[in-house]
C-alpha cells in the first residue's frame, strides 16, 4: 500500500514494530469482556511500589463477590521486582484496605487498594497509609476534610508531550487553560474517560479541566474526610494510568516535566476542620496557617517523594508558585504557599489551600502532615528536616 511504503520511508522498521506490537484493538477485547463468568469475581489488587510513586497491580480470581473489604484474602507478590526486597527474601504481603467497582471489567469485578507489609508483618517503607490512619484517628473529632487538585501531563511513547510539534514547541502559554479547540487542547478523550471511570468506581471526583501548559490536565477529588482522601486519590491515579494505557498514551506526575517557560504540576491540597467551616472559622484558618508557617521546612521536605528535590524544580516563585525557600499566605494569591480563596475571606469561614505539594506527592504523607501540624499537640511533631 501507499501508506505502508510512506511509513517505511519515514520510520525505521524497528520503530514500526515496537509501535504496532504495543497496540491492541480494544473493540476485540469487548467480545471477551461480554462473556459470562458465573459467580466468580476478578479482584485487581493495587499497591504502591518501592519508588513511593509507582503503582502495581495483579488479578486474583475469587469464588464469589466479597460483601466487605475484610472478606478479601491477603496476598503476596515479588518485592524484588518492585524495588522492595532482595531476591533471597522477596515476598511482600498485601492487605486489602478498600475496594471499588472495576470500571474496566465491570460487573461484580473489583479494584482493591492494598497496604504492603514485610515478612515480619511490619509496614513497608512506602506504606505511609498506616501512619496516616493513626494520625487521622487522633484528629477524628475535628473532622478534617480535604480536596486535592491533581495535575498531570500526557506524553507520547517517545517522551514527547502529547500533541506537541515533533520538531518544536507549541505557542506560548495563554490559550490552553480550560481551552477549547484542537489547536489548544490535547487528550480530552483521556480526561473524559478517566472522570467517567472514577464516577463508576465511586471515587469522589469533583471536577476536571485543561491546565496552563498544553497536554497538561487536572482533576479534583474531594471533599473527602480523613484517610479516604489518600485512598481515593491513589486509586484515581491508578485508573488514570489504566485509561491512558488503553489510548496508548503515557501519564507523568513529574512536577516539572518540561524545563523553561512552562508551568509545572502540583497537587494543591484544600483543607478544613469542622470549626473552620463554621461561622467565625477564619480565626481557626489563620491559626492553622501560623502553625504551617512554623513547620514550613518540614512540609517542603515531605511534600514530594524525593525530600524536596522535586519541588526545587517547581517552587521557584514563577509560574503561579511560591518560592520553596520562604513561607507566604494571601487572599486569592496563586503565588503564595497558602491561598485563602476570596469567597472564604469575604464570608469569614471555609477552608485554606496549601499550594506546595508536588504532583507526585504521597497524599497520605501530605494529609497526615497537615493534620499533625494543625490539629495535634506540638509534642507529637517530628523534628524539623532541611532540604538537601
Amino acid at each position: 500500500d501507499l501508506l505502508d511504503s510512506l511509513l517505511q520511508e519515514t520510520y525505521p522498521q524497528s520503530i514500526l514494530m515496537s509501535v504496532s506490537s504495543a497496540q491492541t484493538d480494544k473493540a476485540v477485547l469487548e467480545r471477551y469482556l461480554s462473556l459470562p463468568q458465573g459467580d466468580r469475581v476478578c479482584a485487581t489488587y493495587v499497591w504502591i511500589d518501592g519508588s513511593g510513586e509507582g503503582l502495581r497491580s495483579k488479578v486474583k480470581c475469587l469464588d464469589s463477590k466479597p460483601g466487605k473489604v475484610e472478606d478479601l484474602p491477603n496476598w503476596n507478590y515479588d518485592g524484588s521486582s518492585c524495588y522492595q526486597a532482595d531476591g533471597s527474601n522477596s515476598d511482600v504481603y498485601l492487605k486489602p484496605v478498600k475496594m471499588y467497582p472495576c470500571p474496566f471489567t465491570r460487573g461484580d469485578n473489583l479494584l482493591v487498594l492494598c497496604e504492603t507489609y514485610n515478612h515480619n508483618d511490619e509496614p513497608m517503607a512506602t506504606n505511609n497509609r498506616k501512619k496516616c490512619v493513626e494520625i487521622m484517628k487522633q484528629a477524628e473529632s475535628q473532622h478534617p476534610w480535604f480536596g486535592i487538585e491533581q495535575e498531570y501531563t500526557l506524553f507520547d511513547h517517545d517522551k514527547h508531550p502529547f500533541g506537541w510539534p515533533k520538531n518544536g514547541f507549541p505557542g506560548p502559554q495563554g490559550p490552553y487553560y480550560c481551552g477549547v479547540g484542537a489547536n489548544k487542547v490535547y487528550g480530552r478523550d483521556i480526561e473524559t474517560a478517566h472522570v467517567r471511570c472514577c464516577l463508576y468506581a465511586g471515587i469522589k471526583v469533583s471536577g476536571t479541566n485543561a491546565e496552563v501548559m498544553p497536554a497538561q490536565w487536572e482533576f479534583q477529588v474531594g471533599p473527602c474526610e480523613g484517610i479516604s482522601m489518600g485512598d481515593d486519590l491513589w486509586m484515581a491515579r491508578y485508573i488514570l494510568e489504566r485509561v491512558a494505557e488503553d489510548f496508548g498514551v503515557v501519564v507523568t506526575f513529574d512536577p516539572k516535566p518540561i524545563e523553561g517557560d512552562w508551568n509545572g504540576a502540583g497537587a494543591h491540597c484544600n483543607y478544613s476542620t469542622a470549626v473552620m467551616r463554621e461561622k467565625g472559622g477564619m480565626e481557626h484558618i489563620e491559626a492553622a496557617i501560623e502553625k504551617l508557617r512554623k513547620r514550613h521546612d518540614r512540609h517542603i521536605v515531605d511534600y514530594d517523594p524525593h525530600h524536596g528535590n522535586d519541588n526545587k524544580r517547581r517552587l521557584t516563585g514563577l509560574h503561579e508558585t511560591s518560592s520553596m525557600d520562604s513561607f507566604s499566605a494571601g487572599v486569592a494569591n496563586r503565588g503564595s504557599s497558602i491561598r485563602i480563596p476570596r469567597e472564604v475571606a469575604a464570608q469569614g469561614y471555609g477552608y485554606l489551600e496549601d499550594r506546595r505539594p508536588s504532583s507526585n506527592c504521597d497524599p497520605y504523607v501530605v494529609t497526615g502532615l497537615i493534620v499533625k501540624t494543625t490539629c495535634l499537640d506540638e509534642s507529637s511533631w517530628t523534628p524539623e528536616k532541611k532540604t538537601k
